[in-house]
């Protein structure tokens, strides 16, 4: 029974505010759009995943999905509705059985109500998540509204493909701000299952810190990491450090370009996840790494992190040698490994100091490298 999570992510967030569309705002170190994808990728039961985005998002989404999915995008529409029927028609070529329709800007969804869904869908044409209001309830106008028996839709909002399929193809008014209502009017019979209050949808600004509540509670199991490098000096007219190549009189060995603190933070990153070392991922004596660019040895590890469900919450290195000067690069250097990892710049702290002259970095025969991380997983 194939399964294909389709991720609406066309929408501006005009109520969210800010210069960012809310699907790509930051949530723990995060874009939620990326924080929706990773979710349903790590679900055993999804065996796919489908980006609906905005006209003109091409960009964002190229920085926050990057090489994460291997298909496309799918360009969506002026409403939601016609976003989703896009999505779906775009499906057709690899129809599922069942399909997923899920928001971008609901990050926190959970694999309990991915199961729930799914299951139901097992023996029911739809299946919505969905909370029970306990809030008392008023009219504008003042009157009580009676809560009993009344629900809060979340998504995902899971369908036999066919008949969600038709239903959208069928529909003309282009106004249902959900696809459970639309599928109702196409006479499809509506199963709820539990949801969470953590499946909230970023909507208004203030919802980004609530959900950094939700975030912090799931990640309880923080853990810190180090990591540390050594490279002598060779020949040559430059070094790479924290990705940034810096003239100097000599160059560093390595079977790599021999960054030095990017190695330092990715054994720091690994040991937090007990992942083994630089040198157990990305042998020596494998020719492929010669020479290689040692941002895919940092992204493997933030892989290792994102695979079990957590984030990268800090990054800290130290830089030891007595030549070159770091400050002058520090700024690029931040910059750089916040491209690399996808955090923010002050996320990450590049700090440089000297031996006093003495030791190997002393004499000037090479450079030295502690990194420190901080990650936040989701507890067992």
């Amino acid at each position: 029974m194939t399964v294909t999570a389709l991720i609406v992510a066309a929408g501006s967030g005009s109520r969210h505010g800010g210069d960012l569309p809310k699907q790509y705002q930051v949530l723990g170190g995060k874009p939620l759009l990326r924080h929706t994808v990773e979710a349903f990728l790590r679900h055993p039961g999804v065996d796919r995943v489908r980006v609906v985005i905005g006209q003109g998002h091409e960009a964002l989404y190229a920085q926050t999905i990057g090489d994460l999915l291997p298909e496309s995008h799918i360009m969506g529409g002026a409403t939601r509705q016609e976003s989703v029927r896009r999505g779906l028609e775009a499906l057709k070529a690899r129809p599922p059985k069942l399909v997923l329709i899920h928001d971008a800007a609901r990050p926190l969804i959970d694999s309990g109500i991915i199961d729930r869904v799914v299951c139901a869908l097992g023996t029911k044409p739809a299946a919505v998540a969905a909370v029970p209001v306990v809030d008392s309830l008023r009219h504008e106008a003042g009157k009580p509204v009676d809560r009993n028996g009344l629900w809060q839709v979340q998504t995902p909002q899971g369908f036999w493909f066919d008949a969600i399929l038709a239903a959208h193809i069928a529909a003309t008014d282009n106004l249902a701000t959900d696809d459970a209502t639309l599928a109702e009017q196409a006479g499809i019979p509506i199963t709820l299952v539990e949801g969470a209050m953590s499946n909230l949808k970023i909507t208004r600004a203030g919802d980004l810190a609530t959900a950094e509540v939700f975030l912090a509670a799931r990640l309880g199991d923080i853990r810190t990491g180090s990591g540390f490098d050594v490279h002598k000096f060779a020949p040559g007219d430059h070094v790479t450090v924290c990705g940034i190549k810096v003239a100097h009189s000599h160059a560093l060995e390595g079977h790599s370009d021999a960054d030095v603190g990017l190695h330092a933070l990715t054994d720091a990153i690994l040991g937090c996840i007990g992942a083994g070392d630089i040198g157990s991922h990305f042998p020596p004596t494998d020719p492929r790494w010669r020479g290689a660019d040692s941002a895919i040895f940092l992204q493997h590890a933030i892989a290792g992190v994102t695979e079990r469900g957590g984030i990268v919450a800090h990054l800290d290195v130290t830089i030891i040698c007595e030549r070159p000067k770091v400050g002058p690069h520090r700024a690029a250097m931040v910059a750089r490994v916040a491209q690399i990892t996808g955090l923010r710049p002050d996320q990450i702290s590049v700090k440089a100091t000297t031996t006093e002259g003495l030791g190997f970095t002393g004499r000037r025969e090479g450079i030295a490298a502690q990194g420190t991380a901080t990650v936040r997983l989701p507890f067992v």
